[in-house]
């Protein structure tokens, strides 16, 4: 009997060493010592690498994925303008000029595209490089009218740019071969912002580049199918002058000049019409960031049908439009057209 009562005293004080020391030094479970997925260390651990990328703001949807496919996750991107809105007429909101302020580089497309950005972007006080890749990828740009006419209300405002005053077309990107220009130029900007990056960007772009060349050789083929006196472009606002110089189509006229800022007239709606019916045209083409409704008007007048397929003009498509990439608005556009001048559209090969 002593000695159970023994045995049992050693563990009782076995247990009381145990206790004690827990007490003094906590006791945890081996798992417990590990950090969980939302603790603050780990959390912190994952956040580092994106508050050290460079911050760069692209205004356009267009050069916003010219940016994201030469940079991948080397930079924190910005973009501004989102699928379906139209840069003529878009409006700045509070985030823009925070991200504006705090960036490292700003590219935006210039020659007046995006009217309200680049005003608020040439009043930052940021000192970070401000790149107008428009510009500087295609510096001797095809001139356009701002409006083919002005209301009497926009006359009476004194608005800036006179009726029929030629000013620089921004719709630079619509040729694939400034394509590769702009391409060229964000490349080289984004080597001065991240240059231990710079080969992955000189890798990316010739990447892109390459499929750019493609592409453009692509869009001369499916061009060449269209009857010869078809090949003539109407349009919403006179946004394809580019694409129409660079593969054989002539503008046979728009409903507005280079930028959407201003409504027509009925008697710019009646002289479109007049020029349609003169021209011969046998499809007119809406856009997808314009009201349809003025050139359904026009058709009616001119006695012409509407493409079923919209121009992506301005801005990418959202997803599954076809035209959320720069390649993919090349290829859908050309599409259009083609089928709808009557000609036909074989797909890219690959895709």
């Amino acid at each position: 009997m002593l000695k159970n009562l023994t045995g049992k005293s050693s563990r009782l004080c076995g247990l009381a060493v145990l206790a004690i020391g827990c007490g003094l030094f906590g006791c945890t479970s081996p798992q417990a010592s590990n950090p969980t997925p939302d603790s603050p260390a780990t959390t912190q651990t994952q956040a580092t690498p994106a508050t050290n990328l460079p911050k760069v703001v692209a205004t356009t949807g267009v050069i916003c994925d010219i940016t994201k496919k030469i940079a991948e996750s080397s930079i924190d991107t910005t973009c501004l303008i989102k699928p379906g809105e139209d840069p003529h007429a878009y409006q700045t909101k509070p985030e823009d000029s925070k991200a504006i302020e705090t960036a490292n580089l700003i590219l935006y497309a210039g020659y007046d595209h995006e009217p309200s950005i680049i005003k608020l972007i040439k009043s930052s006080s940021n000192s970070a490089p401000k790149i107008a890749v428009h510009e500087l990828a295609v510096p001797k740009p095809l001139m356009g009218e701002h409006d083919h006419d002005h209301g009497p209300e926009d006359k009476a405002e004194n608005k800036p740019h006179a009726e029929g005053e030629k000013v620089p077309d921004p719709h630079v990107w619509h040729s694939a071969q400034n394509g590769i220009r702009m391409v060229e130029t964000i490349r080289d900007e984004l080597k001065k912002v991240s240059p231990t990056n710079a080969e992955l960007y000189t890798t990316n772009a010739a990447k892109l580049t390459d499929d750019l060349a493609k592409i453009d050789t692509w869009i001369k083929a499916q061009i060449a199918t269209i009857p010869a006196d078809k090949r003539k472009l109407v349009t919403t606002h006179d946004a394809l002058s580019y694409y129409a110089d660079a593969y054989g189509l002539e503008v046979a006229g728009a409903l507005q000049g280079v930028t959407t800022e201003e409504q027509p007239t009925a008697a710019r709606i009646a002289e479109l019409s007049s020029e349609i019916k003169a021209a011969a045209v046998p499809t007119i083409f809406v856009e997808t960031t314009t009201n349809p409704k003025l050139m359904q008007t026009v058709a009616r007048e001119a006695n012409v049908k509407i493409s079923d397929k919209e121009l992506y003009s301005d801005e990418l498509g959202g997803a599954g439009s076809g035209a959320d990439t720069y390649e993919g608005m090349l290829k859908t556009n050309t599409c259009a057209i083609a089928s709808g001048l009557g000609g036909n559209c074989t797909a890219f090969p690959g895709s």
